[in-house]
């Protein structure tokens, strides 16, 4: 189950892909230096290369180290996921990806969606960027749901058959007894480490896509340095998620490999893309634009309703005053660090 919901979500994103390309055409007619090549004197494709080299094995070493830390922290007694600690950290980690979502995903999309290179009708007629976040927080609420519902029938969670020879087995159902609340527990930190990976995935392509089409070197320096700790804290949040799932070692290796990689991936393709692909072109504001929206409505969901509502409104915060003063400190602080982080990356 956990592949067809998957399998629907990349569908989405491809069908966005798709939509943007076909609508493109109505931005035909666009300013003259938004097709013309940056007089900026900080352009140097041979000098932005090596930098970009070093963003790729810089990127790589941070986004490890953040989506690792997590997994290896049942070997610290003071970090096990059932301690106080623990959740603080988590819920510092909820607040950058929360951060992450408002301040650098949902921004960029609003800038490229409202640029001077794109057609008056529709682009600065109608709020795109808007419509397709509350779209996609929507689109991930059914997601959410559906592979919920999905995981729970194929493990038969929360049902009990009962019956004594006096009707059908499934006759009756019985209230959810502790194992069987475990696991539904397991089945939804299961489903939101999926959901959020995949939307993580899709925002940090398009970033790494950003930084290797650009041959500026003045950007592409101070991007590197915000970028290491931006993937570092991210992966700490989705760390924490695919943590708490219980996956095997493989899965858990298989999840932390992909959102490792995925920023050097997508600065590679932009050093590939680097001679037809143009940061102000029509296409790829649109393009980008839209994806970076989706992204934005789906980190914001996971980050509010997955991460932190479902911790605030757990039984341990519930039972705990100080616990949840700690734990609105550290969201607080995850987003503050993030906003900080946004006038550089």
């Amino acid at each position: 189950m956990a592949s067809t919901s998957t399998r629907l979500m990349k569908t989405i994103f491809i069908v966005l892909i798709f939509v943007s390309f076909t609508i493109s055409p109505a931005t035909s007619t666009v300013p003259d230096e938004c097709a013309a090549e940056s007089a900026n004197p900080c352009v140097d494709k041979a000098k932005a290369l090596p930098l970009k080299i070093i963003a790729i094995v810089t990127i790589l070493v941070a986004s490890m180290i953040g989506v690792g830390a997590p997994l290896f922290s049942r070997s610290v007694p003071f970090l096990r996921p059932d301690g106080d600690i623990f959740t603080v950290v988590k819920c510092f980690a909820s607040g950058i990806i929360l951060g992450t979502g408002f301040m650098h995903v949902l921004p960029d999309s609003f800038d490229m969606l409202s640029s001077p290179c794109l057609e008056d009708n529709p682009w600065h007629k109608f709020p795109f960027t808007g419509f397709f976040a509350m779209l996609s927080g929507l689109i991930t609420l059914v997601i959410d749901s559906m592979a919920t519902s999905l995981y729970t029938s194929k493990n038969g969670v929360g049902i009990i058959p009962h019956g004594h020879g006096h009707g059908p087995a499934n006759a009756v159902t019985l209230p959810t007894k502790e194992d069987d609340s475990t696991s539904a527990q397991l089945l939804r930190y299961r489903v939101i480490a999926m959901v959020l990976e995949l939307g993580i995935i899709v925002h940090s392509v398009v970033i790494g896509l950003s930084v290797g089409a650009t041959n500026d070197t003045c950007t592409i320096k101070g991007l590197i340095a915000a970028l290491c700790f931006h993937q570092m804290f991210e992966g700490m949040g989705l760390g924490g998620c695919i943590l708490q799932a219980e996956y095997t070692n493989l899965k858990k290796f298989v999840m932390a490999f992909f959102f490792a990689v995925t920023t050097p991936f997508g600065i590679a393709l932009g050093i590939a893309l680097s001679t037809v692909y143009r940061e102000n072109s029509p296409n790829a504001l649109i393009t980008v634009g839209l994806l970076n929206a989706c992204s934005a409505g789906l980190l914001i969901y996971m980050a509010l309703v997955d991460l932190l509502a479902a911790e605030f409104m757990g039984p341990k915060l519930q039972g705990s005053i100080k616990m949840q003063f700690k734990c609105f400190a550290a969201a607080l602080l995850g987003c503050v660090g993030m906003s900080i982080l946004a006038k550089w990356a």
